[in-house]
């Protein structure tokens, strides 16, 4: 059964919080399908994850790469998973579709955006109506508290 995620931004952006998460599905042998609301957000977080850091970066891809299928992480504004991801994380209010082939499903909503909110309490209630079990999980002093 899928495990599905909500994580609710309230301290940290989703620049910040995203490459840390994705780094974690890596560790533990994860291909991962990033998807956004947006062509240019997909765009903006492609830049993001090979400079965030001056040690390291994220090896990713998008459909302007090609081979989709070598791509560890892919980010998408679509609801495909051309790299076979056992992980999807949606974020920037990107619609889900059928979440159940995934090993984790991950939304993370901005805590400060009401649209964001309503959605993720939209999703929220569609996932359990799925049959789904989600958790809630709020940012506390920079760790992730598990509230649901």
């Amino acid at each position: 059964m899928t495990e599905v995620l909500f994580y609710h931004l309230e301290s940290q952006p989703l620049d910040r919080v995203l490459p840390t998460l994705l780094e974690r599905c890596l560790e533990r042998g994860w291909r991962v399908c990033v998807q956004t609301g947006s062509d240019e957000r997909r765009d903006a977080l492609d830049q993001h994850l090979w400079t965030y850091s001056d040690e390291s970066f994220l090896a990713h891809g998008t459909v302007r790469e090609g081979d989709p299928a070598s791509q560890p992480i892919f980010l998408t504004s679509l609801p495909e998973n051309p790299n076979e991801a056992s992980v999807r994380f949606l974020v920037d209010r990107a619609e889900p579709t059928d979440l159940t082939g995934y090993t984790r499903a991950v939304f993370i909503f901005d805590g400060n955006d009401p649209e964001a909110l309503a959605d993720a309490r939209r999703y929220w209630k569609q996932t359990k109506e799925a049959g789904l079990s989600p958790s809630y999980w709020q940012q506390d002093n920079g760790k992730w508290v598990k509230k649901a």
